[in-house]
């Protein structure tokens, strides 16, 4: 199976391909530059793979949460070329993407993700990542970190919400550690999307719908 993956939902950007279990990545800390990166991102990848889009079974993204503008991106290159290639579409959370590349890089199963929201906000999801999927524990939201809520027991904070408000969100929840320099990157975007307990996830192009969990949508630089 092939997978395309793409993420610009934080100032980080990134595209990916899942090429049966293997994963090539381009990944940029690039505010503000989503829009002129993205797209070379892709044929690099791409080319890397030697694949192109006609031997492609799915373009994932990363639907949100996040920045409203990185979102959009997203949304529309990947209905762009499943369009074009008459594929289907994997919207993958960013904040699952962001709790199993944590998982990978600490060793640590039980991961609250938060991205700092701005206005005094998180967007906030709590997972338990086994193996390449990662289960969501409650639903998503966007909340104030000190309303941040997990079920009993040790978790490790993953996310520039913990950056910016970790003071609050240690109250809430037993901590063994966190790190707030860790953003969604798309080779996890394309990990969960090749999942096989998220082929019910696949859509049609048209479906590619963003998650942004904030009612009042603010429009912040990418």
């Amino acid at each position: 199976m092939n997978l395309l993956a793409l993420d610009t939902a934080t100032e980080a950007c990134s595209a990916a391909v899942w090429v049966d279990g293997a994963v090539l990545e381009r990944h940029e800390w690039a505010p503000r530059r989503h829009a002129a990166l993205i797209l070379p991102m892709i044929e690099a990848v791409l080319a890397e793979a030697e694949l192109d889009v006609m031997q492609l079974d799915a373009i994932a993204f990363g639907r949100g949460p996040g920045a409203f503008t990185g979102v959009r991106i997203a949304v529309g290159i990947a209905q762009g070329i499943a369009f074009a290639a008459d594929r289907p579409v994997v919207p993958v959370s960013t904040l699952a993407a962001l709790a199993l590349g944590a998982a990978r890089d600490s060793g640590r199963a039980r991961i609250a993700a938060a991205l700092d929201a701005r206005m005094g906000e998180v967007y906030w999801g709590v997972y338990v990542v086994a193996g390449e999927d990662a289960t969501p524990l409650g639903e998503e939201r966007c909340c104030a970190p000190e309303t941040a809520t997990a079920p009993p027991g040790e978790w490790f904070g993953a996310g520039s919400g913990w950056a910016a408000h970790a003071e609050a969100l240690t109250r809430r929840l037993t901590v063994s550690g966190w790190r707030g320099d860790g953003y969604p990157r798309a080779g996890d975007v394309a990990r969960l999307a090749a999942a096989p307990s998220r082929r019910g996830a696949w859509v049609a192009a048209e479906r590619a719908l963003p998650v942004y969990l904030r009612n009042e949508v603010v429009v912040k630089p990418v």
